[in-house]
């Protein structure tokens, strides 16, 4: 296998960077202790917890992507600030249905009123936002439309390029945001395709994107784009691969390797996969792009548990076998907790004398969008300058950015980008604890429900080795080890499956989403409030409540309104027993 080294770029420096045999790779089984889906009243729970009152106290997790950071001159008035945040408040983010200043992306606000002067910039989830320019028009004319201004400045930006979970995340990989798995698991349906002009698409919406080549047996890359530089380097400190680039996009293939295609065993084919994708420097990248081998083997296994896949796009064709195959990598990526946002129909039809035909019947993809519930379906037609491209070098969204296949595989992007969105946000929300009502709020990618638990019911139904005696199933953990009143120091997403849970007693605990939803819930929790203040809070609300010794109308902090309600159960409580 020849490698260049990136120092003397001297082909016949040889370096084998690559063992035979498949590096060893566990992932823990998370059981599930199967617990009574039963609902357990908030007030039960929390007439026994000692309140501690402290308005300022929120341990929010979504906290820092929905707080307004703005930077205040010191004479601006409180007024001026409240009039340019409302007036970007009416903008509405398609995506999440929150408005911008909500969802974080409002930053470095100034304002010089005495000079009517308003600055501030837009941070965007990625620089491929198809809603970036409407955001930047509206922002432009809402502030413009207040009375006091009359010179408005924005900058456009995006966040930096961060992985879903930072745990357990290969160091090549800390700063490649979204990885997109494009997938068939039948070959012959034109996948490589989809990848490769997928990759040149979002590359043209503005993104940092980078193609893996996936496929050791038959790697498709090297035909498909037509690099410079045609074999991979390695930096001769860190011991890294520098992939090749071909119009911005970083390319890595085992055909670039110096070696074509492969004849290996399973195992040394997945230890080759692993070694080309981790140890690859990918530098920032806000999608990288992995176009998938055929199959649902140890191969797919391995690139699914060593990477923290985003999201997948499934490729089929019309032929009902192409469906029959299809479904079960569905059912793989389902299991794996990959959700699959797209299915891409290939070859569906051709144009002819005014008429259009489907040469390979209809509904493929159609059945595999309502049969598993992904949300989108695209059809490619039959042209052959999509082959032909492919097979010169030259991706067809690069050969003829405006035309109709381009107009596809763009509408294609503009899905992949809005649907990591989503899941980028539904899972950094999904687990929150919320200081206020000292419960955790859930609300599960995917479902419209959101529960409510007490911290110490999680902390019990932990089924960790720790809690559970792996070989005689007894339970190590007692209820009575767990405080009544225990509280979580910090909840971080664990992928699209679950969320790790650290604890005062430093034990961090990974509670999988379909756990969390099969244990006691807690039920009656007092919602918040709005505040009495006039101005625009993102800091946590009051709460009205009446009790018997309050009058109607008065207004607490959460922690102190907590604790005056359960005073007053109490009570109630202690006078009925009385007259009893």
């Amino acid at each position: 296998m020849e490698l260049l080294n990136k120092s003397s770029c001297n082909a016949s420096m040889q370096t084998c960077f690559f063992s035979g045999s498949s590096s060893a790779f566990h992932r823990e089984n998370l059981g599930i202790k199967q617990v009574s889906k039963s609902s357990l009243s908030w007030r039960q729970l929390h007439q026994k917890a000692s309140f501690k009152e402290n308005p300022s106290l929120s341990c929010n997790a979504i906290s820092s992507t929905v707080t307004v950071a703005t930077a205040r001159a010191a004479n601006v008035a409180p007024s001026a600030e409240r009039d340019v945040l409302g007036a970007l408040a009416t903008i509405i983010d398609p995506d999440f249905g929150m408005d911008i200043v909500s969802c974080g992306f409002v930053k470095d606000l100034n304002i010089e009123q005495a000079h009517g002067k308003v600055s501030f910039r837009l941070e965007l989830t990625t620089p491929a936002c198809p809603v970036k320019d409407m955001f930047e028009q509206q922002a432009r004319e809402r502030v413009t439309a207040l009375s006091w201004v009359k010179e408005v400045s924005i900058t456009m930006s995006s966040q930096p390029a961060r992985p879903l979970v930072a745990d357990n995340v290969p160091q090549c990989l800390q700063n490649v945001s979204n990885i997109i798995a494009v997938s068939s698991c039948k070959g012959g349906v034109g996948k490589s395709t989809v990848a490769v002009n997928l990759a040149y698409s979002l590359a043209g919406m503005g993104a940092r994107v980078g193609v893996f080549d996936a496929d050791v047996y038959g790697p498709s890359l090297p035909t498909m784009v037509s690099p410079e530089l045609r074999v991979l380097q390695m930096d001769a400190e860190t011991k890294t691969i520098i992939p090749t680039e071909y119009l911005g996009v970083k390319l890595v293939s085992f055909g670039f390797a110096g070696q074509g295609s492969a004849i290996m065993r399973g195992p040394m084919v997945s230890g080759v996969i692993n070694q080309l994708l981790t140890t690859t420097e990918w530098g920032e990248l806000d999608y990288l792009v992995v176009d998938m081998p055929p199959g649902t083997g140890d191969i797919q296994l391995t690139l699914c548990q060593v990477v923290p896949i985003t999201a997948a796009v499934i490729v089929t064709t019309p032929q009902k076998l192409a469906f029959i195959d299809v479904a079960k990598g569905v059912r793989m990526f389902s299991k794996l907790k990959v959700p699959c946002v797209a299915v891409v129909e290939n070859m569906c039809h051709f144009e002819a004398e005014g008429k259009r035909y489907y040469p390979f019947g209809r509904g493929s993809g159609q059945e595999v969008v309502q049969k598993f519930g992904i949300p989108n379906l695209f059809e490619l037609p039959i042209r052959p300058t999509l082959s032909a491209s492919g097979d010169g070098g030259q991706p067809e969204v690069v050969r003829d950015p405006v035309g109709d296949v381009a107009k596809i595989f763009s509408d294609i992007g503009v899905c992949v980008v809005q649907q990591c969105a989503k899941l980028r946000q539904q899972v950094a929300t999904a687990v929150v604890y919320d200081k206020s009502i000292q419960a955790f709020r859930v609300k599960v990618p995917g479902t419209s429900e959101e529960f409510f638990l007490h911290p110490a019911t999680v902390r019990r139904n932990d089924s960790s080795a720790q809690s559970i005696d792996e070989w005689t199933g007894e339970q190590r953990l007692k209820p009575s080890d767990v405080p009544e009143n225990i509280e979580p120091e910090s909840v971080r997403p664990m992928g699209n499956y679950a969320v790790s849970i650290t604890w005062p007693d430093g034990f961090n605990q990974v509670a999988p989403f379909e756990q969390l939803q099969s244990i006691e819930r807690l039920v009656d929790v007092p919602e918040p409030l709005v505040p009495m203040s006039s101005g625009r809070s993102m800091g946590p609300p009051s709460l009205q409540v009446i009790s018997d010794d309050k009058p109607a109308g008065t207004t607490f902090s959460n922690a102190a309104a907590i604790l005056q309600h359960a005073k007053a159960l109490k009570d109630r409580s202690a006078s009925k027993n009385a007259v009893m």
